[in-house]
Formats: C-alpha cells, sequence, structure tokens
C-alpha cells in the first residue's frame, strides 16, 4: 500500500500503526490486523545492532529493513523511520528516494542534530528551523506520493512554544503530517494540536515514556489521528526472550515450561509454511497425480 492508501485511511478516522523491526515481526502485526505498521529505527537499531538509538543506523541499513517489510506485508502500509534524512536536503532527497523504492507508504523526518538519539532520551539537540525546513522541501519535491510527516524534537531543548512554532513552519509547507514528539501532559498535547490546525497530528506512544499513554479514542478527541505505537512489540518480545532463556538456562530445557513459546505448527502457519510446500510441489520434476 502507498503513501495515497494511507491518506485513505485517514480520512476514515484515527489509524494506530505499531512499530516493527523485521520481516516477522510486521506479519505478526498484519495477522493481528493492522493496516498500517511502523519501522521503527529504535527497534531496528536494537534488534538489528544490538544497540541504542543513537544514529548508528545507516540510511542504506534503514532503506533494507524497510524494503524486507514492504515484501513480507505487500497489502499494508509501511512508514519508515527516515531520522533527519541522513544528511542535508540532498541526502534527504536520496533518503525519500530509497524508501519508495523499497516500498515505504511513507516517512518521519525530524529536526535533530546528526547523530540523532530517540525522542525520548535525554540530551537531544535540535538544528536551526531553516535547515530541517530545507529537508522537509526536499522530500516533498522529491516524492512520489510517499506519506512525509515534519517531526520536531524541540520540546525538550527548546520548549513548547518553539515545538509549536516549528510545527506550523512544517505544515505550512503542505507536509501530510505533523509531529511533536515528547509533549509530557494531555494540557500540552491540546496545546499541540491547538497550534496546527487542519493538518494530520501525530502522537506517539510509549509505555513508560514521557507522553501520558491514552487510547485511539482519547487521542482523536484531543485532534490526533496517525497514532504510532512503535515499541510494544519490541518490549513484549524482549521479555519474552528474557524469560524463555532464562528458564533454558536454568532448566536445560522448556520441556515443564511449553506455554512459553508457540508451537511448531502455529509458527508454520505465522510464516505461511503450507503455501511454500503448495510451491514446491507445483514445481516438482515429479508431481503427484491428481486426487481422483
Amino acid at each position: 500500500m502507498d503513501g495515497d492508501g494511507l491518506r485513505a485511511q485517514l480520512r476514515q478516522g484515527p489509524v494506530l500503526m505499531p512499530g516493527v523491526w523485521d520481516a516477522l515481526s510486521a506479519r505478526m502485526a498484519a495477522a493481528a490486523g493492522f493496516d498500517t505498521v511502523f519501522v521503527s529505527g529504535y527497534a531496528t537499531a536494537g534488534t538489528l545492532l544490538g544497540v541504542p538509538d543513537f544514529g548508528y543506523v545507516t540510511q542504506t541499513e534503514m532503506a533494507e529493513v524497510g524494503r524486507r517489510v514492504c515484501r513480507a506485508v505487500p497489502g499494508v502500509a509501511v512508514v519508515v523511520d527516515g531520522d533527519t534524512g541522513h544528511g542535508n536536503a540532498l541526502n534527504t532527497r536520496r533518503t525519500v528516494e530509497l524508501f519508495e523504492a523499497a516500498g515505504a507508504a511513507g516517512i518521519f523526518l525530524e529536526d535533530q542534530v546528526w547523530p540523532k538519539r530517540c525522542g525520548h532520551l535525554r540530551g537531544k539537540r535540535v538544528v536551526p528551523v531553516e535547515e530541517w525546513l530545507a529537508k522537509l522541501r526536499s522530500a516533498l519535491d522529491h516524492r512520489d506520493r510517499l506519506f512525509v510527516v515534519a517531526r520536531t524534537d524541540a520540546r525538550a531543548p527548546l520548549g513548547l512554544e518553539e515545538a509549536c512554532e516549528r510545527a506550523r513552519r512544517a505544515a505550512e509547507l503542505g507536509v501530510d503530517a505533523v509531529f511533536v514528539e515528547a509533549p509530557e501532559s494531555v494540557e500540552e498535547l491540546e496545546a499541540v494540536a491547538a497550534a496546527v490546525p487542519g493538518v494530520v497530528r501525530v502522537a506517539n506512544m510509549i509505555e513508560r515514556g514521557r507522553t501520558p499513554l491514552l487510547t485511539p479514542t482519547e487521542l482523536h478527541e484531543l485532534g490526533f489521528d496517525l497514532i504510532v505505537s512503535p515499541l510494544s512489540g519490541l518490549y513484549a518480545a524482549t521479555r519474552a526472550l528474557a524469560t524463555s532463556y532464562g528458564v533454558l538456562r536454568r532448566q536445560g530445557t522448556l520441556r515443564d515450561d511449553l506455554d512459553l513459546v508457540v508451537g511448531f505448527e502455529e509458527f508454520g502457519r505465522v510464516v505461511g509454511l503450507e503455501d511454500h510446500y503448495d510451491l514446491e510441489a507445483r514445481y516438482a520434476e515429479d508431481p503427484p497425480p491428481p486426487a481422483p
């Protein structure tokens, strides 16, 4: 699904997109019923490299993860974290090109100083607003149907008023959505919504993060319709891995703890095993005779 598909979804109401980081997590999100997912830079840094979200993941690595996710869930809108565009306005242009070639429906572009870091970590810095706006203009000029989200992290280093002003200026460029990262109360969410009327607003729901955790209905009532829950799956998977590996290390087997794992057949259904058996049979040198 491309950016136009995501725009159509938003015309129908709020869109909740879970964070994914590879083909398997994307397939599981799609199986749960999600028709939009977000390839999280934080989750990709943690799973691909085993490092925090400190700007270690490169432009091409992120594009490749996006390509794998898009290929795994072709009917799903895939929004990919573009960080700062991975450089200046010209680098941003190439990032847009790579993401669209990968099949992405959307991109997040933020105003942090490179190397960036997770929006809920301390020590963030932002570039001058004109530098960020130049990157956004470059993305808008070069995209085909890509859904462009302008993200500002100015709330922490410069205050909410400056963050809202940056969001207003991005909206004036014609971006598809604006995202003020890490407001710290419902009142701040209300201030963001009031500052940028007439544009899709993004809310970022991170468990135990800086922003209050609200439901899509509650956020819609506040004026936010594109809702990302980027780390729910990652944190749940991390807890499950820690638990199962701990039991395996202590006991040497999960024989008495099979409730911790899916079964062999169940995992086969997750990855579409029967479809591959059918393909194998179709191209076998000696195909089986048709059923009577």
